[in-house]
């Protein structure tokens, strides 16, 4: 019996009244979150969805999101959380594509799903809160369909570069195995309260541990949108132990004047995604949550987030490091040929292991692309492992610069930039050169009330980097460009330096 609501069924019957979650005021107990779920499976089922049906949520965080997450494997239907910052034509592809049944949209989003073939249902400002005032109080139960290990649990579509989107099939053994591995490496239990402040359609908010908080029986505290204070209040309000934060995230946080002014001290940890971690930031990050510690890690929607995590007591020791490999993962780095290279080697991520997906939606051809023939899924992502274990993220492949015939790894060149005092954020990229291939670009966000010389970024720059990886353009701009999940959208990047010099 493999259906979510069987958790939520398990800690209802022992402790009804414990807090599952909280949004805002609004105190929801296991109880009646299991009687929300069940009702709103009822309500589906009479909406025509059954077993194996796709159901997609165009919605931001709300109750209403995971009372729908709950009744939808209740019913053995298949989960579709869409990118709500999508273009109207791409979620209208997705959903099409996926072959969704039924399409839930926030009312404030309803534009977005004007092209949508499906049904589409509208949820109000009073149904986000509790999805009963659309179910009814009185809508019967819907009965459990039971899922095996293998069964489809949720489908999420990655990010499109110059393809469309991939969906990614997540099973509900991809899942549970996730849940366990996070568990163990963040010791979570039923007096840990999550706060989730990330998107829920993408896994750094739903899995990064996500629902798992919730398996052991702790609470998720809840939050609509993003902003500094929005975070450290609830943090302070509800004594949160745990969050999972972007980078962008946390360096909002990091730059907020009043960061001081809360009592953070209840979190023990941040689980960071998105881009490699500055050393800097980490540091930074001590300083404001005392007795928090920073969590790098390192995963991707193909295997429901995090497949390393840096261990407690080594995060300076392995600076710069993503972790070592959870429980049931296995992480080795190989060459163009599909060789294991020995440690200190740069190469290929690759992983196997129980949570990693076992391919594309529809896309036979995308996912025999994606894993070697003895079953190890290729990530795109440069790096190596050291003696000990320990991944460090070197670059994507796509983000490799090539100068002259050398290789540039646009990440070693935006460590270097990240030690000047006045940079907030950088991101480097390669420019079409007449002479050289490419030319490494640098685009920086400044540090409130500083001034970066350009001269004096190049001494800088010279002083640690070989000539051919020092930037040949200094870019200051307001913000950079990023996707939801907090990575800088390095193509964007590129298109605007897309004409050679």
């Amino acid at each position: 019996m493999q259906n979510l609501t069987a958790f939520l069924r398990y800690h209802a019957d022992r402790r009804p009244d414990a807090p599952a979650l909280l949004w805002g005021d609004v105190r929801i107990s296991y109880a009646d979150l299991q009687d929300r779920a069940l009702r709103l499976a009822g309500w589906l089922q009479q909406q025509g969805v059954g077993e194996g049906d796709v159901v997609a949520l165009v919605m931001k965080n709300s109750p209403a999101f995971l009372e729908l997450t709950f009744a939808v494997s209740h019913l053995g239907a298949v989960l579709l959380p869409v990118n709500y910052r999508l273009a109207a034509e791409e979620i209208a592809y997705i959903t099409g594509h996926a072959g969704a049944v039924l399409v839930l949209a926030d009312a404030e989003l309803a534009p977005l799903a004007a092209g949508i073939a499906a049904p589409v249902v509208t949820v109000t400002a009073a149904m986000q809160s509790d999805m009963r005032e659309l179910a009814g109080s009185d809508t019967p139960p819907a009965a459990m369909r039971r899922r095996r290990p293998e069964d489809l649990f949720r489908l999420m579509y990655t990010s499109g570069t110059t393809d469309r989107p991939k969906g990614v099939m997540h099973a509900y053994s991809n899942l549970y195995w996730k849940c366990m591995d996070h568990i163990v490496d963040l010791q979570l239990g039923r007096d840990d309260t999550l706060c989730v402040v990330g998107p829920l359609y993408h896994v750094g908010a739903f899995d990064l541990p996500g629902i798992a908080v919730l398996w052991v029986g702790g609470c998720i505290t809840l939050l609509r949108d993003y902003t500094p204070e929005a975070v450290l209040r609830t943090i302070e309000r509800h004594r949160a132990t745990g969050i999972w934060m972007p980078p962008v995230m946390t360096n909002g946080i990091l730059n907020c004047p009043d960061r001081h002014r809360w009592d953070v001290s209840s979190l023990k940890w941040c689980v960071a995604g998105g881009d490699r971690t500055p050393e800097s930031r980490i540091r930074e990050f001590t300083e404001v949550f005392a007795n928090a510690r920073y969590v790098d890690a390192y995963g991707l929607t193909e295997t429901c987030a995090a497949d390393t995590m840096m261990e407690a007591g080594r995060e300076i020791e392995k600076i710069g490091s993503v972790g070592r490999a959870v429980a049931h993962v296995e992480v080795e780095i190989r060459d163009d040929g599909g060789e294991t290279l020995a440690p200190g080697m740069e190469g290929e991520i690759c992983l196997r292991g129980a949570k990693v997906t076992k391919g594309y939606w529809k896309d036979p051809e995308r996912t025999a692309a994606s894993f070697w023939p003895d079953d190890w899924f290729r990530t795109g992502d440069v790096g190596y492992l050291d003696r000990d274990g320990f991944l460090y993220l070197t670059d994507r492949k796509k983000d490799m610069i090539i100068s002259g015939g050398e290789n540039i790894a646009s990440s070693e060149v935006e460590r270097v930039v990240y030690q000047l005092p006045q940079v907030s954020e950088v991101a480097v990229v390669g420019r079409p050169d007449a002479k050289w291939g490419e030319r490494p670009v640098a685009v920086v966000v400044l540090k409130a009330g500083t001034h970066l010389d350009p001269a004096d970024f190049e001494v800088h720059c010279r002083a640690h980097l070989a000539g051919f990886k020092v930037p040949k353009e200094l870019h200051v701009v307001d913000a950079l460009p990023r996707n939801p999940s907090g990575k800088v959208l390095k193509r964007v990047l590129r298109e605007q330096f897309r004409e050679p010099v």
